[in-house]
């Protein structure tokens, strides 16, 4: 073989390998497409009837949008006949405009309520999940996941699902159901017209089609950039101070850079030439063209004796509205999308795995602290302590000395059950940890982490966490026992400060 020849076959080599990665990550996209789809569907069980109802609602409201068009064209018809003009009529016509008006007032604005209650009442529901899941996590899937992941899921995703519930749900179905009554209106008058109205959009179909192919691939690496970067700025925040205290804040800020540079070089690559042919499609169905187009063409017709210039004028003004439908059909389908992968992301979490709890607890007896062989892993990965054997008396202090790395604090977050050892048992009182109610085991074990978290409320309502019907004598003899009254009682409010 010649070099060329081995040149080429590399290449094509190459573009093989490149051509089955890309369809296998456009094979992982689908797929990933279909779970998010089928999340969403789980998730909006709860307001589905509700959603259907203001859908319909939103139908009605579309019917009675198409009146006015339809009494313009009516009215017209009625004025420039010669003669006497039939003023009953002419009352008529505008009493059906005046009520078809107030039916879309009605019904669009009775859809918009009906999926506003609804959605309070989904994110009331999931809140409430997302709480009740995190009760009942380990706590060592906090340690392992950031306070980020925890709002996301509380704030930006329920976020995500409230666009789709209280406003793409019916604004789409008004998108679509007014351009198809009023082109069926149209047909009604001429086939023909009906054909101008749509014209220029298969033009943007065509566009839209192209522009949006391995959307589900390019949106996944999208989320991917943005992580990244939303990565490097926690990474920066969180350990602000030991990176400005070693002099690594450059290194820390370059990172940032990088992951943001990549993430502009990727989007950009993905975006410039998807504007080209929007704004080109857009062209093709902007209201100067769809108008310019209907009147042309309607002219022709009305010259040609198959249409009235009021048919002509009638189903322009029902044309001038499919550019304003189709671009909120656009935002819907995107709200859809960010709606799925924000309901995927809240049934992961709800399918997080929760700390077993015993069927029948008991109650330690005393508070002596014994290891018994035991040996634990993270994730099913080596063993980070290895038949570890040791007993704390009660009334006793201990330290764990060693160097970083060698599993001090894995040992210490055993005991109030961080984790669950992987062999061995973790025993207080003569009773193993995982035959202890969640509640009872913490009132045997105390922890105090290294970054210290509190609660927006009172003094009082922070030391009162742990026991919320303690009485202020209690708090108080609590606070007494830490030895940090006298500094609570310096403050303006005592322990009513905030």
């Amino acid at each position: 073989m010649t070099t060329t020849q081995a040149t080429k076959a590399d290449i094509s080599s190459e573009e093989a390998d490149a051509s089955q990665g890309a369809t296998a990550e456009a094979s992982q996209a689908k797929a990933e497409a279909a779970a998010h789809k089928s999340a969403l569907r789980e998730l909006l069980a709860p307001v589905r009837t509700r959603t259907t109802i203001a859908m319909v609602m939103q139908v009605i409201a579309a019917v009675a949008a198409i009146v006015p068009y339809v009494a313009i064209a009516e009215l017209g018809k009625t004025l420039i006949v010669g003669g006497d003009i039939d003023s009953s009529r002419v009352w008529t016509i505008v009493w059906v405009v005046v009520l078809g008006l107030g039916m879309r007032a009605f019904f669009g604005g009775g859809a918009l309520i009906v999926t506003h209650f609804a959605d309070v009442n989904l994110q009331a529901v999931l809140r409430r999940r997302i709480a009740a899941t995190l009760g009942r996590l380990p706590l060592g899937w906090f340690t392992s996941h950031s306070s980020g992941t925890v709002r996301k899921a509380a704030q930006n995703d329920i976020s995500d699902l409230h666009y789709l519930v209280a406003h793409s749900a019916v604004e789409t179905t008004g998108a679509i159901a007014v351009p198809l009554v009023g082109l069926g209106y149209v047909i009604s008058i001429d086939w023909r017209l009906g054909l101008v109205a749509i014209a220029t959009l298969p033009i943007y179909m065509i566009a839209y089609a192209m522009m949006t192919k391995d959307m589900a691939v390019k949106m996944s690496r999208m989320n991917e950039g943005i992580a990244a970067i939303s990565n490097t700025i926690v990474e920066f925040v969180t350990g602000i101070a030991v990176v400005k205290t070693f002099g690594q804040d450059k290194q820390s800020h370059s990172r940032y850079r990088d992951a943001a540079k990549a993430f502009a070089v990727s989007y950009e690559g993905w975006v410039r030439p998807m504007l080209r042919t929007e704004a080109l499609a857009s062209i093709a169905l902007s209201a100067p063209v769809v108008l310019v187009v209907n009147l042309g063409l309607g002219s022709w017709f009305v010259h040609s004796g198959w249409v009235s210039p009021i048919d002509v004028l009638t189903s322009s003004l029902v044309a001038m509205v499919i550019p304003v439908s189709v671009t909120t059909i656009g935002f819907g389908m995107q709200a859809r999308r960010e709606a799925a992968a924000a309901a995927a992301r809240l049934i992961a979490l709800f399918a997080t795995d929760a700390l077993p709890e015993t069927d029948h607890p008991k109650k330690p007896v005393g508070n002596e602290v014994r290891f018994s062989g035991v040996s634990f892993a993270y994730d099913d990965g080596a063993d980070v302590l290895t038949d570890i054997d040791l007993t704390l008396p009660e009334g006793t202090v201990t330290a764990l000395v060693g160097p970083s790395g060698s599993g001090k604090s894995t040992l210490a977050t055993l005991v109030p059950r961080f984790h669950d050892v992987r062999a061995g048992s973790v025993a207080i009182g003569g009773v193993d940890v995982r035959e202890v109610a969640t509640d009872e085991l913490y009132r045997h074990v105390g922890f105090v982490l290294q970054d210290v978290q509190l609660v927006e409320a009172t003094v009082l309502d922070n030391i009162r966490l742990a026991q919320p019907q303690a009485t202020s004598a209690e708090v108080k003899a609590a606070a007494a026992a830490a030895q940090i009254d006298t500094r609570i009682e310096a403050l303006p409010r005592g322990y009513d400060s905030v």
